[in-house]
């Protein structure tokens, strides 16, 4: 069973909250909407800044939005107006779309993240924190990655999002912002939209539940990945905000490693129906085992809450009989078009 709410700390609940005021950029994305609702459920006043038009159930009553454009600073540094804190999740989210447009992927997330954070020091901004990936380690070189592994991302997204936390720690330290930083693994839950997610556990379902064949890229077995519920992402992101040290990084995820067959297995379990899996073993360029030393973020209190058999049966319910085909495909290389 699924926690009703995410763990909320201290500084967002009781009589005199330090973070009343709350701003989050891309608040109308996948995890942008999740915090907002947990936002919006401690009596925080709420900004949501995203370029999108919300729909009529993506925004709580009372929820404003302001639509910008992060790559535009005076449109940014107009909109923040008076926060007590900002979380900065907009941007380019998707990999596929990174080696697509790496422009796009580069002025949203990179010159994003500048704008946002010389917004931040004009403005003084009293806390700032920006969700970053764990794609900033690029090929992992020992297992887990803890936050001093090396940073080399080896493709558009990771290089992009890394640029955004120098900027962050740079400001930090030259001008005294206080800012956190939290790089996220690998999300899913409800909520995803599968235009735009590319992430497996979403994917895997969406074709599994419309009986069609989970089709794997790279080594089902060597793979491996840390997948983390989006609830326990948005407990992470307010402990980071109440808790987290300026200047600091932290990983976001669960700490547990999963084979994307162990992931395949466990979405039969929990459906009572054998999937057929189709593999494409012969790209290999993310076959590596990607999970998070989250030790440093349980130091700030954080023990995530929804393990992996459970986080699947409550997208099975949020996703239905039917659910819509995913439309993203996973693109290294365009111009060999593999794997498509």
């Amino acid at each position: 069973m699924l926690p009703e709410s995410p763990h909320v700390p201290s500084a967002f609940t009781g009589a005199t909250p330090a973070f009343r005021r709350v701003g989050v950029t891309g608040g109308l994305g996948f995890v942008g909407r999740n915090l907002v609702r947990a936002l919006h459920r401690q009596g925080a006043s709420v900004t949501v800044f995203d370029l999108a038009a919300p729909g009529g159930a993506d925004l709580p009553e009372g929820v404003r939005h302001v639509p910008v454009d992060l790559r535009d600073p005076a449109t940014v540094t107009s909109a923040l107006g008076d926060l007590d804190l900002l979380f900065h999740l907009g941007g380019n989210s998707s990999g596929t779309v990174a080696v697509t447009d790496p422009r796009l992927d580069f002025e949203t997330n990179a010159l994003g993240t500048f704008n946002v954070c010389e917004a931040a020091r004009l403005t003084s901004l009293p806390r700032l924190v920006y969700l970053s990936s764990a794609m900033v380690y690029g090929t992992p070189q020992a297992v887990p990655q803890h936050e001093d592994h090396p940073t080399l991302p080896y493709y558009p997204y990771g290089a992009s999002k890394l640029s955004g936390e120098h900027v962050v720690r740079a400001y930090a330290r030259t001008y005294g912002l206080s800012a956190v930083m939290g790089r996220a693994f690998v999300i899913y839950g409800p909520g995803e939209d599968p235009r735009r997610a590319g992430a497996e556990v979403g994917q895997y379902l969406r074709w599994h539940l419309n009986d069609r064949p989970i089709r794997v890229t790279g080594d089902p077995d060597r793979k491996t990945r840390d997948f983390v519920h989006v609830h326990d992402i948005v407990t992470a992101l307010l402990l980071l905000a109440a808790r987290g040290d300026d200047g600091e990084v932290y990983n976001l995820g669960s700490g547990r490693e999963v084979s994307l067959r162990q992931l395949v297995e466990h979405i039969g379990d929990v459906t009572g129906h054998r999937p057929r899996m189709l593999t494409d073993d012969t790209v290999t360029d993310d076959t590596y085992r990607l999970v998070a030393d989250v030790s440093r973020l349980r130091g700030l209190g954080y023990r995530p809450a929804v393990d992996l058999p459970a986080g699947l049966a409550g997208l099975v319910d949020a996703l239905g009989p039917t659910p819509e085909l995913p439309q993203l495909d996973t693109i290294f290389h365009p111009t060999s078009g593999a794997p498509a």
